[in-house]
C-alpha cells in the first residue's frame, strides 16, 4: 500500500513539474505580431510533420525553463508556421525549424547548434546592449577568461566608433562586442593611435587597420574565430560566410600517428607564425576523419593529408607531392594564392549535375544500408512498375508496327497485282472445297450399325 501512494506521489510531481515546464514556452498565434512589440521574444517556427523540428522540441522546453529560471527579460514561444503561414512568412521563415530573436523592429537568425546552452547563449547576447562596457580591469579580465576571441573598441566618441556600433548590431548573433578606456588594458597593450578597434585572442592582439582591411564588418567578420580550430561540418559551414579558404589536416584521431600529429603541428606552426601572410585569406585547424570531406569533393582524401577548400565556389586544392617540411606546406598555401596551384571540383554545371547524381546515389545506399527491406519496396517497385510500361509499350508498338507493313505492302501494289492476288485466293478457295466436300463424303458413307439395321 506504501509503494501504490509513493508511485502516486511521484507522479504527481513529475506531471506538476511537466506542466512547469511546459509552462515556460508559449503558443503563439496570428495575434502575435501585435502583442510582441514591447517585449523580446525567442521564436522557434515549426512544422508538425518535421522530424527536426520534433527532435528540438524537448531541448525547446528546456531552454524556457533555463531563461526564466535565470530571471531573463527574453520570453520563449513556438509557432506552427504551416497554420499561421502568413505570419511566418513575414517574419521570413523558409525552411523547418528556425529560430529567430525578436528585439523590437529587429529579427536575428539562430544558425548554431541545437543545444540548450548554445541556444541560451545566443537568446542572452543578443537581448542585451550590442556593445557592452568593460569599466574596470578585473572585467576586463574575467570576460577575457570567458571568451577565446574578444573584441573591444578603445576610445571616445568618433565616426570609427559608430561604424563600430553598427558592426555589433550586424554581427552580435555570433560574438560578443565590448567598450573600454585605455586605462582598462593591461599595460603590455601599447596602441599606437586611439580611437581603436582591437581583437584580442590566439594569445595577443591585432588591431583594426581601415587602410589596409577595409570594412570594419568584414574584418569582424573574419576575425570572430581563432586562428586555429578544430573544424566539423557545422565550423566548415559557419567559416564559408567568412569568404576564407579552409586549410585543414584530415587526421584520425581515434588512431593517432606519428604523421598526422606531424602535420597537425605544421598547420598550426603556419597560422601562428604566418598570420601576417595569409590570415585575411585563410582559416587553418584540422578535421578528425575524412567522410565529411569526402561528401564535399566527391572522392576521397587519404588520411593523414592536408587539403585546402573555398567553401565560396567548392573548389578545393590537393598538394602535388606529400608534405614533409615547413617550407612545404608553405609553398604549398602560397601556390594557391597566387594561382599556380591546381583547383579541383567547382560549381560548374558538369560538377552540379555530378553532385545531383553522387546525392542521389548516396541516399540510396544509406536507405539500403539502414534497411534493406525498406529499400528493395521504395525503389524495387517502381522500377518494376516502369518495367511492365515499356514491356507494354513496346510490345503495342510491334503489333502496330506488323499491320502497317501489311497496309503498305498493299498499298504498293498495281490494280493488276491485286486482281492476281484475288485470283490466287479463289483459286486455293476452289482447291480447298472438293477436299472438304470428299471428308463430308466418307462422313457420310461411313454408317454406324444401327443406320445399316435401318436400311
Amino acid at each position: 500500500m506504501a509503494e501504490v501512494k509513493a508511485s502516486l506521489i511521484y507522479g504527481v510531481i513529475a506531471a506538476f513539474l511537466s506542466s512547469a515546464v511546459l509552462a515556460f514556452v508559449e503558443d503563439l498565434d496570428d495575434t502575435f505580431k501585435d502583442t510582441r512589440v514591447n517585449d523580446i521574444w525567442l521564436v522557434d517556427f515549426y512544422a508538425p510533420w518535421c522530424g527536426y523540428c520534433k527532435k528540438l522540441e524537448p531541448v525547446w522546453y528546456d531552454v524556457g525553463a533555463e531563461l526564466k529560471s535565470s530571471g531573463s527579460p527574453v520570453r520563449v514561444g513556438k509557432m506552427d508556421a504551416t497554420a499561421y503561414s502568413g505570419m511566418a512568412s513575414e517574419f521570413g521563415v523558409r525552411g523547418y525549424p528556425t529560430i529567430k530573436l525578436l528585439k523590437a523592429d529587429l529579427a536575428y537568425n539562430y544558425k548554431g547548434p541545437r543545444t540548450k546552452d548554445d541556444i541560451v547563449e545566443f537568446a542572452n547576447r543578443v537581448a542585451g546592449p550590442a556593445v557592452r562596457a568593460l569599466p574596470s580591469k578585473q572585467m576586463f579580465d574575467h570576460m577575457m577568461k570567458r571568451h577565446d576571441v574578444l573584441f573591444v573598441y578603445v576610445g571616445g566618441e568618433s565616426p570609427l566608433k559608430e561604424k563600430y556600433n553598427d558592426a555589433a548590431s550586424e554581427l552580435i548573433v555570433y560574438t560578443y562586442f565590448f567598450s573600454a578606456s585605455e586605462e582598462v588594458l593591461p599595460e603590455s597593450v601599447s596602441l599606437p593611435e586611439l580611437p581603436a578597434v582591437v581583437v584580442f585572442k590566439d594569445g595577443g592582439h591585432f588591431t583594426y587597420d581601415e587602410y589596409e582591411d577595409g570594412s570594419l564588418s568584414s574584418w569582424v567578420n573574419k576575425e570572430r574565430f581563432q586562428g586555429y580550430l578544430q573544424i566539423d561540418g557545422f565550423t566548415l559551414y559557419e567559416l564559408g560566410e567568412t569568404g576564407k579558404l579552409v586549410a585543414i589536416a584530415v587526421i584520425d584521431e581515434k588512431d593517432p600517428t606519428e604523421e598526422s600529429g606531424r602535420l597537425k603541428a605544421l598547420i598550426q606552426r603556419v597560422a601562428k607564425e604566418y598570420r601576417e601572410h595569409f590570415n585575411r585569406d585563410f582559416q587553418f585547424g584540422h578535421m578528425d576523419g575524412n567522410d565529411y570531406i569526402n561528401s564535399l569533393i566527391m572522392g576521397e582524401v587519404t588520411v593523414p593529408s592536408v587539403i585546402i577548400l573555398n567553401t565560396s565556389n567548392e573548389q578545393y586544392f590537393l598538394p602535388g607531392e606529400p608534405i614533409d617540411t615547413m617550407e612545404q606546406l608553405v609553398q604549398f598555401i602560397s601556390g594557391v594564392l597566387n594561382g599556380s596551384a591546381q583547383a579541383y571540383g567547382g560549381d560548374g554545371i558538369i560538377q552540379r549535375i555530378k553532385r545531383v547524381a553522387f546525392d542521389a546515389r548516396s541516399t540510396i545506399m544509406s536507405v539500403f544500408r539502414s534497411s534493406p527491406l525498406l529499400g528493395c519496396f521504395l525503389f524495387g517497385l517502381p522500377l518494376g512498375v516502369i518495367s511492365l510500361m515499356c514491356y507494354g509499350i513496346c510490345t503495342a508498338e510491334s503489333d502496330d508496327g506488323s499491320d502497317d507493313m501489311d497496309a503498305l505492302k498493299r498499298e504498293g501494289l498495281t490494280d493488276e497485282e491485286e486482281e492476281e492476288e484475288e485470283e490466287e485466293r479463289q483459286r486455293g478457295g476452289e482447291l480447298e472445297g472438293p477436299d472438304e466436300g470428299e471428308n463430308e463424303e466418307e462422313d457420310v458413307g461411313e454408317k454406324g450399325p444401327e443406320e445399316k439395321k435401318t436400311d
